[in-house]
């Protein structure tokens, strides 16, 4: 149902590009909803792609990458695509460019459109392969896919990113609208308090226009506290008018990415809870998560309930008043920090580099070589998130209050788990539970190994992170589609 002559409002104008069909939902008063998938046989890319579009949500489609696309290794993935190794994503420099115009045609376009993730902290040749193909839009940015998942060197990933950028900017010339969103408001998943994801998330979208992009989103991922996110979102939205009036730009909400419920019930009500703070914020785009996130990869069917299930819930919201969040000092650390970085250099680019040798910005537990590493955060009882040290960053004091201790492992663990038992106790009816401290007595750590971190592609030898062990990443983007498959021809005549 991704066209938008079916969404609430009516027909709407016709418009080229993501950011437009984006706006045009929004101005129906449409939450547009977006499923992590990518599958290296085309035929179930396709498949994908089509039960995404005829779902009961206003939807844009999504072709995730595998792990040796990502990191550049075309040749792995050409020789897994020919000896029927599974992948754990589409290969979209690996496939013919004929190939992937027939998974595409027919379904891509101003009524849905699709947009290609991947996590390469160097994608020029994903943005090489990603145009060839009639593609536009696309995401990431030279800090969010650097630091967490790569070890290049950050120097490395902003002059790619550099070149990325202008590369996509260059088709405008041809009348198109390209598409970039920031990943940067999603650094580590979690335990990254609001203000440093909001501000890395608004320089990213400042380097993206000052190399040519027009058309921009900006990122932010769900946190354990509602309040506190409501407060976020809406510091990012007012930077992001104040900093960005000339480009079309969107915030898009990621549903919860660290440790997900374990049960059906206290998946879903997380997800219909992101669905609904992204209504609450202006968000206009959420990319969901699944019933199955904790146990496995989800179904293509399980993707499309949860869309469903998003929509639904998101439309629902629309009938309450919006709430005026608190003012916790969210905005005053990040203006600071964005300020201290654009005064390092008119460059963007090269005050990013500036900004994390000097520590001004400081990602916690991150184990990137060009990370200071000296900041941590703190969870705390209410489920907000707090600075336990700040490290060089310009921001002491600006919150108010005293900090709270760094954590140890157990809490560390305990506070990693927060959201997944407080869900699961409300599906069990067991509310008083979800509101207690972090020592709640029926936590369960060790599946912290378990798969539904969906990190074990994270221990194959063609990927360059041996820094990302810590069970607080999460790489859901890149694992789908690891199970070999025969080699299937997509014909050039598929309708």
């Amino acid at each position: 149902m991704s066209a938008l002559t079916a969404a609430p409002g009516g027909s709407l104008p016709a418009g080229a590009g993501f950011g437009a069909f984006v706006a045009r939902a929004r101005a129906a008063g449409a939450l547009v909803v977006q499923p992590r998938m990518g599958m290296a046989d085309p035929l179930r890319m396709r498949e994908g792609l089509l039960a995404t579009r005829d779902a009961d949500a206003v939807t844009v489609g999504t072709i995730t990458l595998d792990s040796y696309t990502r990191t550049g290794d075309l040749a792995a993935a050409r020789r897994a695509l020919a000896d029927g190794v599974g992948l754990n994503g589409y290969p979209i420099a690996g496939h013919p460019v004929d190939v992937t115009r027939a998974v595409l045609r027919g379904l891509a376009g101003e009524g849905f459109p699709v947009q290609v993730r991947h996590g390469s902290a160097l994608p020029e040749h994903i943005v090489r392969a990603l145009l060839a193909v009639g593609l536009d839009a696309t995401e990431g940015g030279p800090v969010s896919y650097c630091l967490p998942y790569s070890r290049t060197p950050l120097r490395e990933a902003v002059e790619s990113w550099r070149r990325s950028c202008e590369l996509l900017a260059s088709i405008r010339e041809f009348g198109a609208e390209p598409h970039l969103e920031t990943f940067g408001g999603c650094l580590m998943g979690q335990l990254c308090p609001p203000s440093l994801l909001i501000a890395v998330s608004v320089l990213e979208a400042l380097f993206f226009r000052q190399h040519g992009l027009r058309s921009i989103s900006l990122s932010y991922a769900q946190q354990p506290d509602p309040r506190q996110d409501e407060e976020a979102l809406t510091v990012l939205g007012r930077l992001a008018g104040e900093l960005l009036p000339d480009v079309d730009h969107h915030l898009v909400l990621y549903a919860y990415m660290g440790v997900f419920p374990r049960t059906p019930g206290g998946a879903r009500l997380l997800l219909e809870d992101a669905a609904r703070l992204a209504v609450r914020t202006g968000a206009a785009r959420l990319i969901v998560k699944t019933t199955a996130e904790a146990h496995r990869i989800p179904t293509v069917a399980e993707n499309v309930r949860a869309l469903e299930t998003a929509a639904a819930a998101a439309g629902a919201e629309h009938l309450r008043p919006p709430r005026a969040p608190a003012d916790t000092g969210i905005e005053a650390e990040a203006r600071a920090l964005i300020g201290a970085v654009l005064e390092l250099d008119a460059d963007i680019g090269r005050a990013l580099v500036r900004a994390f040798a000097a520590g001004y910005l400081d990602v916690p537990y991150c184990l990137h070589p060009d990370n200071a590493g000296r900041a941590r955060s703190s969870l705390g009882p209410d489920g907000r998130l707090h600075w336990s040290d700040v490290g060089a960053m310009p921001i002491a004091g600006l919150s108010g209050g005293p900090r709270p201790p760094i954590l140890g492992s157990a809490d560390l663990l305990g506070a990693l788990s927060h959201v997944q038992w407080s869900y699961d106790s409300r599906a069990a009816g067991a509310p008083h539970l979800a509101g207690q401290g972090l020592a709640a007595p029926h936590l369960d750590t060790p599946h912290l190994a378990a798969p539904h971190l969906d990190t074990p592609h994270l221990a194959a030898p063609h990927l360059d992170t041996p820094h990302l062990a810590a069970p607080h990443l999460d790489t859901s983007d890149l694992a789908y589609d690891r199970t070999p498959a025969a080699p299937r021809e997509l014909g050039l005549t598929t309708p």
